[in-house]
């Protein structure tokens, strides 16, 4: 991510993205008998794209990937679409 062609001020500020990669609805009771191992059913199968946002804002989506190399086992998102910076996907 080259951020040298922007002479903003701002433009070297870091910001944290988050990538959404499912949601699970489980009931409270479920929740409470969580464990070690418990496994949680996610809405998204491993193929399906994932989100990324800022805050709330969805800004992209993406593919999951793994790095090669010494950064093997490394996970990492390839974006297949990005929004423009007045918009929202």
């Amino acid at each position: 991510m080259d951020d040298t062609h922007t002479t903003s001020p701002f433009a070297r500020i870091p910001v944290e993205v988050s990538v959404s990669v499912g949601r699970a609805r489980p009931t409270v009771s479920q929740l409470l008998a969580f464990e070690q191992d418990s496994i949680i059913e996610l809405d998204r199968s491993i193929s399906d794209p994932v989100e990324l946002y800022v805050g709330d804002r969805l800004i992209a989506r993406g593919e999951l990937q793994e790095l090669d190399g010494d950064q093997s086992g490394q996970l990492a998102v390839r974006l297949t679409e990005v929004a423009k910076a007045d918009e929202s996907l």
